[in-house]
């Protein structure tokens, strides 16, 4: 149908685990979507502070949210090797890009009250190791 606008799925990721190197988000949900590949791209949602990791299939982005419940494993996230994954179903995806993105992130939004003043506090308190380094 010509002229229709497909909007993006949120998937909210709550938990994840992490065996020495190796993080694994995991979704609350399992979506049913196969073709889902990971976009290496992040942005912010700073009024529900959160990260939100980019995937992409044929009609567009989804959005892989991260909330602040999962911030102190993505502070992991950034001192591990690799980039994390993300269990979806049966699939485990590689986030590529995330760690160099989140990073990036981070330290944009270090001292940048443009995210907002309580979101920029939230990101340097949780985050505060990695910047300092």
């Amino acid at each position: 149908m010509k002229g229709t606008i497909i909007l993006p799925i949120t998937y909210n990721v709550f938990s994840g685990i992490q065996l020495e190197n190796d993080i694994r988000f995991t979704l609350e949900g399992i979506p049913n979507n196969p073709q889902l590949k990971a976009a290496g791209q992040m942005i912010t949602d700073s009024e529900s502070f959160a990260f939100i990791y980019l995937l992409e299939d044929e009609a567009g982005y989804h959005y892989l949210k991260f909330g602040q419940e999962v911030w102190p494993l993505l502070v992991n996230t950034l001192k591990a090797v690799d980039d994390p994954s993300v269990q979806i179903g049966e699939k485990e995806l590689t986030l590529h890009g995330f760690k160099d993105e989140l990073n990036m992130l981070i330290f944009n939004i270090e001292g940048n009250d443009n995210y907002g003043a309580n979101f920029t506090r939230a990101v340097e308190d949780t985050f505060s190791e990695i910047l300092q380094a």
